[in-house]
Order: structure tokens, then C-alpha cells, then sequence
């Protein structure tokens, strides 16, 4: 998978989600792309498919929260993001879907990532 130009293996490694916490490894990037646009630091990419019934991308909202960017964004139809993530203890990610009938948040924790040096 590629993140504008930095492939996944170049951010992180091992990354799963068991219940509401992600794990992995995540690099630190020092050039590319990511960084031009966000400056050094630590990115994770994630692909987002398993919606709430009904719901498709354009209903799914997603982002770190607190944010040091751009907030909540709306998925589009690739349905991957990539986060700089500055604080792994105080960040969650978060993933909003809404529907006619409400509102369903999922945080994720990401106190479990292994920050590496690049």
C-alpha cells in the first residue's frame, strides 16, 4: 500500500486492531512527501471497510483526536487514511459513522504503538 508516495513498509509494521487498540510499530520519517506536507515525525496508514450496515465510505468520518491538523475528514472512496500521530498516549483514533437513524463513534487507543527512529 502507498501513502502519497511513502510505501507502508516505510512508516510501520506489524499494525493491527484488537478490539479498541492498535498495535504495531511505526518509523519515523525524516523526508518524502508526508513530510513536505506534516513535518517529521510519526505516520500511520489505515484502510477502513468494516461500516455499520447500510453505510458506505461518504458516511465515515475519521482522524486523531486531539488533532495537531486536520481534524475529522471525510473518507473517500480509496477508504485509507494516514495520520501523523505526535502523541500515541494522549491520541485516539477516531471513527465516526453517521446515519439517518444517528451517531455511532469508535475511539482506538495507540498508547500500544512502538515508536522507531528512521
Amino acid at each position: 500500500m502507498d501513502f502519497w508516495g511513502t510505501l507502508a513498509s516505510d512508516i510501520q509494521a506489524d499494525v493491527t486492531v484488537s478490539g479498541d487498540t492498535i498495535n504495531g510499530k511505526l518509523t519515523k520519517l525524516k523526508s518524502g512527501q508526508l513530510v513536505t506536507d506534516w513535518g517529521e515525525g510519526y505516520f500511520i496508514g489505515l484502510a477502513f471497510d468494516d461500516f455499520s450496515e447500510g453505510l458506505t465510505y461518504e458516511d465515515v468520518k475519521v482522524g486523531l483526536m486531539p488533532s495537531d491538523g486536520s481534524g475529522l475528514v471525510t473518507l473517500d472512496s480509496d477508504k485509507i487514511g494516514v495520520f501523523k500521530v505526535t502523541d500515541k498516549n494522549t491520541q485516539k483514533l477516531a471513527v465516526v459513522q453517521t446515519s439517518e437513524t444517528g451517531q455511532r463513534t469508535q475511539l482506538f487507543d495507540l498508547s500500544n504503538l512502538v515508536l522507531l527512529e528512521g
